[in-house]
């Protein structure tokens, strides 16, 4: 779906343009065309192909969409797939991962938005509140762009850096830790879907500023650069996060495994208290015919009280050993 088709020169609005006569204003040289689609399809975006002469094999990794965070270049164009995130409405422990598709070239922009609930007409009224800015041309719309949708990384990581403290807060609580581990897989999930967005996105991005640079962004180095720092950031808050989240689950398995640890010292000290009581009745029901014990009218009672006292006793030693 069209969302906006405007021409831009020196900086600042020209005309709306009707998708008929973007190839006009493309073909002027003095002005640029700034086209965004939402969850444009095949149709959408052969029309624009045809306005705009984009390259086929670029319009193709378009329209199939699901493509992993890239730069790629077409003569003197760019193909930029940028993954954006976004918190799921329906379950707090689901992202929901969207793409941008743009088109740069030195006198046009296309972007398609696919899957996300999140316009970006903000990047347009900031891009026409800078005027001096917007007079670099594509370039800088694509930083723009860019810019726009890797902040929106930053709340996502926050909130999983907040979830994780709250996390390792109840980590040592007994009636919690089942749901702990729940929510560091969850989590982990989360901080995956994430990373698979930045890191692509963060070896791309570096090839848009210093050394060989596209011809199209050459005078806009230092703007990519900002948003190359940004994901270095995001990068390493997922590292930490990552370490944080392998810690807690290491914690979590070591509890378990203490917690195991002392059930067996319990069930092997109650096992062997009442191994010898089995001992001495099985001594004493071997029915001999000499065993004086048998005959003595105490000595059913002895019995007894040698086997409570022995029971005691290696209660009393197991309990000091801390056993029970």
């Amino acid at each position: 779906m069209l969302i906006n088709c405007v021409a831009y020169q020196d900086g600042r609005k020209l005309a709306d343009v009707p998708v008929a006569a973007i190839s006009d204003y493309v073909a002027r040289g003095d002005c640029f065309v700034w086209v965004a689609l939402r969850d444009g399809d095949a149709g959408e975006l052969a029309v624009m192909q045809e306005e705009f002469g984009l390259h086929e094999l670029a319009v193709e990794d378009a329209s199939r969409g699901h493509q992993r965070p890239k730069i790629e270049e077409y003569g003197d164009s760019l193909f930029v797939v940028v993954k954006t995130v976004e918190a799921s409405p329906d379950d707090p422990d689901e992202l929901v991962v969207g793409e941008v598709d743009v088109f740069v070239g030195p006198n046009y922009v296309l972007s398609n938005r696919q899957n996300s609930s999140k316009d970006l007409l903000g990047v347009r009224a900031r891009a026409e509140r800078e005027p001096h800015l917007l007079k670099q041309g594509p370039a800088f719309v694509l930083y723009a762009i860019m810019d726009a949708v890797v902040d929106r990384y930053f709340p996502i990581a926050d909130a999983m850096e907040t979830e994780l403290e709250q996390i390792e807060e109840r980590i040592f609580v007994q009636s919690a830790q089942r749901a702990n581990i729940v929510r560091l897989y969850a989590l982990k999930r989360k901080a995956l879907a994430l990373r698979h967005a930045v890191a692509p996105l963060l070896d791309a991005v570096g090839k848009l500023h210093g050394g060989r640079v596209p011809a199209v962004c050459a005078d806009s180095q230092e703007y990519f650069r900002d948003v190359h720092d940004h994901l270095l950031r995001i990068s390493a808050t997922l590292d930490s996060i990552r370490d944080t989240i392998s810690t807690a689950i290491q914690v979590h398995l070591s509890m378990v495994a203490i917690d195991d640890g002392e059930v067996n010292k319990k069930l092997a000290a109650y096992a062997a208290i009442f191994a010898v009581m089995t001992a001495f009745a099985g001594i004493w029901g071997m029915n001999f015919k000499h065993m004086p014990e048998l005959d003595s009218p105490y000595g059913y009672p002895a019995a007894l009280a040698v086997m409570a006292a022995t029971c005691v006793y290696l209660y009393r030693r197991f309990r000091k050993a801390g056993w029970l």
